[in-house]
């Protein structure tokens, strides 16, 4: 089974720096194999694992902390749910016409309704969000750089944590999980 496993808030200047050559080693390390890497923000496809997502993320976690001294949260999808994550996509327009300014946030936890309601009242800017699942997609109109749509401000409205790719990045990972 295919899996995607984002790493949060890793080779920020200062922070929790790894290699993407050291990350292929420590998954294949931990016994997965057909381990891939994408740029340089802590995304790995890999192969193996018959554990639930939320057991992944638990067994990298700890590996990660022991082996590697790196403390930070791991997000796991498999492919079939990184496909729907594409698939649920309520911004498709966006998708097509500026997929750098369309944000996939992968989150720890499913939000409730009005977690999201939440931080909608909380937004100031034009960025608009919805979300889907354990997925928050947002639209920065305006650039990303820019906005108060923090991912401080993201994770209190929404009760749990989580870690954004762009749409770009998103599909990239769609297409590692289909090769081998």
């Amino acid at each position: 089974m295919k899996h995607i496993a984002l790493l949060r808030a890793v080779n920020l200047p200062g922070h929790n720096k790894i290699g993407m050559a050291d990350l292929k080693a420590f998954v294949i390390g931990l016994g997965f194999t057909d381990a891939q890497t994408l740029l340089q923000s802590g995304n790995i496809v890999f192969s193996g694992g018959t554990k639930t997502t939320t057991s992944l993320e638990e067994t990298l976690e700890r590996a990660a902390a022991k082996q590697l001294g790196l403390e930070t949260d791991f997000i796991v999808r498999t492919a079939k749910e990184w496909q729907a994550i594409i698939d649920a996509n309520p911004f498709p327009r966006e998708a097509k016409d500026d997929p750098s300014h369309l944000l996939a946030v992968i989150l720890k936890d499913e939000v409730s309704a009005a977690n999201v309601t939440a931080l909608q009242k909380a937004i100031v800017g034009r960025e608009v969000v919805r979300a889907k699942g354990r997925c928050l997609y947002v639209v920065f109109p305006d650039g990303i750089g820019r906005s108060k749509l923090t991912t401080a401000m993201t994770e209190k409205k929404l009760g749990t944590r989580g870690t954004a790719r762009n749409w770009n990045t998103v599909l990239k990972l769609g297409l590692l999980t289909e090769s081998s």
